[in-house]
């Protein structure tokens, strides 16, 4: 089918966008001039895109009705069955919306999305299938991916498994709220700013945001790639490790990989911590919003780490806190760029596109005003940031990420972990349908500060459950080296072994 081609009114348009003055003479030149390039695309048009097969059979799924989705914690309900052997034989999984599943609905839990159908699997499912793997359905995420609660995701707000009405984190909202419920054994969470583990803190569930680049994000939908991640949220160490397992590796297919080193995470789950040397993060603590029984949770935890033979002692590491400012320009003009003018996947990189995604979401720009609040401030800060200064805030903050990467590398050249609260609070209830901006920005962004680190320096961190206040779980966040995803396994098998984390 040849495309359509412009007029001459239409190249006069173009020309002015670009900030060009054209008469009409010369336009009709340029026009000209034009027409071998679109002769190239239509031989593009007419051929068949070059994307993976579907390789598992399916249904294309069902919203399951509010007696069955008690949390909303479910956006499709679908099954698909992996191999018939395999590490994760007989194990369920919820996938994150953001994550393509051939033939079954993805909304991202924005409207805009609603009614997009993916073609093709993202690498992580193929890989859980292949693993054995049952996959039942889609999990509620927070609209866009832009929001550590869960009151921002369309259709309906998730609750926390702990407490009705409550905040069950976001972004990976219905993942965890899925683990923790017991519904299903595994889900996959996306990171940007502690997708993962916000909401493992908040329910109760292990979760792991990997090395930055080491599992492919090839089939989710983008915020930023050098802030994206994907890992494992469990409701058992062992089951995390094994599930990083299946999922980590270079597929070829996506950016954000190097040359990511992969290990066999099961193997580090025996060994203790007797003679690990655990640094307490001092800035972890020193949260504006900081809940002081959370911290004494956290704290209480961190002593039964040096009760089983760790060398536990204080740290300061000043550029834990630059690296939660960088993220500000980082994602807020990333993301206005990547995910929005980009159409969720932006240009300069070599990978899988997802072309009916990147036309799909091309139709956010129609219901601009029904985006979420939390989105629309990242966006108002991003598009300030680059109408106004050219991007260089963005710019500048990436070359600083190097400096906070380096900070974070000096105390673990002294320790082998660091250790902090995931969150300073525990699960807050939903705002009011009808409240403010300023409270439903603040539900929505108020418990970041630490867990934003590490997706700008790009260091594996783990969340896992240390106790209880007030009824609702608490969360201690494990920090390791690039790559030693292994020693916070390490660290998280022994606590879990030796601590009921409910009672403690």
């Amino acid at each position: 089918m040849a495309i359509v081609r412009p007029t001459l009114g239409q190249l006069l348009d173009t020309a002015g966008s670009l900030h060009m003055q054209l008469d009409r003479e010369q336009a009709s030149e340029y026009l000209a001039l034009m027409q071998p390039s679109f002769d190239a695309y239509d031989l593009i048009d007419a051929l068949p895109d070059c994307i993976p097969s579907i390789r598992y059979e399916r249904t294309p799924g069902y919203r399951p009705s509010a007696a069955h989705n008690p949390l909303n914690a479910w956006y499709v309900r679908t099954e698909v069955n992996g191999a018939p052997t395999g590490t994760l034989a007989g194990k369920t999984v919820a996938l994150k919306d953001n994550i393509s599943l051939a033939g079954v609905p993805m909304m991202n839990g924005a409207k805009p999305l609603d009614g997009f159908v993916p073609s093709f699997d993202a690498t992580v499912v193929t890989r859980l299938l292949d693993a054995g793997a049952t996959i039942l359905g889609k999990a509620t995420c927070e609209h866009y991916c832009l929001s550590g609660g869960s009151h921002t995701s369309d259709p309906a707000p998730v609750h926390n498994p702990y407490r009705q009405g409550f905040s069950s984190g976001g972004s990976s909202s219905g993942s965890a709220a899925l683990v923790a419920t017991g519904e299903v054994d595994l889900a996959v969470g996306g990171d940007q700013g502690g997708s993962i583990r916000i909401p493992s803190a908040f329910c109760g569930t292990y979760g792991m945001k990997p090395t930055h680049g080491l599992v492919p994000y090839t089939g989710m939908m983008a915020v930023e790639a050098t802030i994206d991640h994907a890992g494992p949220i469990t409701a058992t160490v062992r089951d995390n490790a094994l599930m990083l397992e299946v999922m980590a590796g270079a597929d070829g297919l996506d950016p954000r990989q190097a040359a990511p080193r992969v290990d066999t995470y099961s193997d580090y789950l025996e060994r203790g911590v007797r003679g690990l040397r655990i640094g307490i993060l001092q800035e972890g603590f020193a949260l504006a919003n900081q809940d002081p029984r959370v911290a004494a949770s956290v704290r209480h935890a961190i002593a039964r780490f040096a009760q089983l033979g760790a060398q536990v002692e204080e740290v300061s590491v000043p550029e834990h806190t630059i690296a939660g400012a960088l993220w500000l320009p980082i994602g807020c003009e990333g993301l206005t760029m990547q995910m929005m003018h980009g159409n969720g996947a932006g240009f300069n990189w070599q990978g899988l596109y997802d072309v009916a995604l990147l036309d799909k979401q091309a139709q956010w720009r129609e219901q601009a005003d029904a985006l979420s609040a939390s989105l629309k401030l990242c966006m108002f800060v991003g598009q300030y940031g680059l109408d106004r200064y050219n991007g260089r805030f963005y710019a500048k903050a990436q070359n600083l990420r190097r400096m906070a990467r380096a900070g974070y590398d000096a105390a673990l050249a002294r320790y082998d972990l660091l250790v902090m609260p995931t969150v300073p609070v525990v699960a807050q209830p939903h705002p009011s349908a009808d409240c403010s901006i300023t409270e439903y920005v603040a539900r929505a962004l108020e418990m970041i500060g630490n867990a934003s680190a590490q997706d700008i320096t790009g260091h594996p961190a783990m969340s896992i459950p240390c106790g209880l206040v007030d009824g609702l779980p608490v969360g201690l966040m494990l920090v390791g080296k690039h790559y030693a995803e292994g020693t916070i396994y390490q660290a998280a098998a022994a606590f879990e072994a030796a601590v009921d984390w409910k009672n403690l």
